[in-house]
């Protein structure tokens, strides 16, 4: 083991490799308040990737349903339970709020429990990480518990509607390409890889020999088993296309294709680095709206999300660590700058690398939840990585009224 800095903790911890950062890290945010659950990036993913024989239960993409769904079934329940301690506390009254470089900062507070590396450790399990291998059972349905709701909230929570107590939200799943992944850790053959173009973790196909360490070991199970030919398959975050091979996006990067398929606009996908006005980084690390997936487990991962305002604080504290307040206050009463950037989601298909907004006039103005909004119609101008302009919008959406003659064709 080395001591290597994961800023999600704020704090070092233990890992079998030495910490290695690309310049630019493949990341996503997804805006959980606006999923509809429709599975359109899932069958984009699913037609793209995992159509031939022997990979029927692989969704490299799934969107599941919070609090009871799961794919494979529960399994964040069951590797929390293997980290369980009374010592796993977040302390957040000395927060550190620098993040503007990396290996610096606890932006959330610091980690003081065990991640699924230490608790291997600490257990003498003769392995590096905590896990365990899904029983078949557990991959039946993908859509196991979907929009299954639970109420009976406990008091001072904050998931009170209206009309009723019942929630649920859905979540959205792809391999989050860590920074010290699990299943990288944990593979014998050191088959598994992070490309250090761009931080993708990918699987040798040659080097795998099916031995499943990747699959136990991966605290979200994204690695998956193919019986077939007897070798672990995962998400590899479509990196042709994040190579720029597509003509479409004339030599760009381009989004993966579950990203560009979201009818629902609520993902962002692009590189994690230090520039402050790339859109991906100031969600993530400037403005801190977008959270990381059970950060305690120690993965460092890189797929981030805006939890739903709606569901109960310590549920979404144990998911999210403890800034999901922060986060969800922002996102309910929005800066003029985090609605300008959150205009940029699925507006195109090549990455942003950079952002610009130019001031608009007021549009609106009220109050929300005790604190005074102003909405002002600013525009928001995407730049690739050439440079070169390759997005322009507005933050209030163009109307237009089709005329007479059209009124009931198309």
């Amino acid at each position: 083991m080395t001591l290597v800095h994961n800023w999600q903790l704020g704090r070092r911890m233990e890992y079998p490799y030495f910490e290695s950062r690309p310049k630019h890290q493949f990341a996503a945010i997804f805006n959980t308040n606006r999923c509809i659950a429709c599975q359109t990036c899932t069958m984009a993913c699913k037609s793209t990737w995992t159509f031939n024989k022997g990979q029927e239960y692989m969704w490299w993409n799934n969107v599941e349903t919070k609090p009871y769904g799961g794919y494979p079934q529960s399994w964040d329940v069951k590797t929390l339970k293997l980290i369980d301690s009374p010592d796993n506390t977040w302390y957040t009254d000395g927060k550190d709020a620098k993040t503007a470089s990396y290996g610096t900062g606890a932006p959330y507070g610091t980690y003081e429990g065990d991640t699924i590396f230490e608790t291997a450790k600490r257990k003498n399990l003769n392995q590096w990480a905590v896990g365990y291998i899904p029983e078949d059972k557990e991959w039946r349905a993908p859509n196991f518990g979907e929009d299954t709701a639970r109420s009976s909230n406990q008091p001072g929570e904050y998931s009170s509607l209206p009309e009723h107590s019942r929630w649920f939200f859905y979540i959205q799943r792809i391999c989050n390409h860590c920074t010290y992944p699990g299943c990288l850790a944990a593979c014998p053959r050191k088959a598994i890889y992070k490309r250090k173009e761009d931080g993708i973790v990918l699987i040798d196909q040659k080097r795998c020999r099916g031995y499943r360490k990747c699959v136990e070991q991966c605290p979200y199970k994204k690695p998956m088993y193919r019986g077939l030919t007897r070798v672990t398959e995962k998400c590899i975050a479509c990196y042709p296309r994040i190579e720029g091979r597509d003509p479409l996006t004339e030599g760009r990067p381009m989004e993966t294709r579950c990203m560009s398929a979201c009818v629902g606009q609520i993902r962002l996908q692009g590189f994690l680095d230090d520039n402050p006005k790339n859109p991906v980084t100031w969600l993530i690390r400037e403005h801190k709206v977008a959270l990381p997936l059970y950060p305690q487990f120690g993965t460092e991962p890189n797929v981030y999300y805006i939890p739903p305002r709606w569901a109960p604080r310590a549920y979404l504290r144990q998911m999210f660590g403890p800034g999901a307040d922060e986060a969800i206050e922002k996102f309910m009463v929005p800066s003029r700058e985090l609605l300008a950037v959150m205009s940029l989601f699925r507006m195109t298909q090549t990455i942003v690398y950079e952002f610009k907004i130019e001031q608009g006039p007021k549009v609106f103005e009220t109050e929300i939840h005790g604190k005074k909004f102003t909405m002002y119609n600013d525009t928001v101008i995407g730049y690739g990585d050439d440079g070169k302009e390759v997005v322009r919008t507005t933050v209030e959406e163009p109307v237009h009224i089709r005329p007479d003659k059209h009124y009931n064709s198309i």
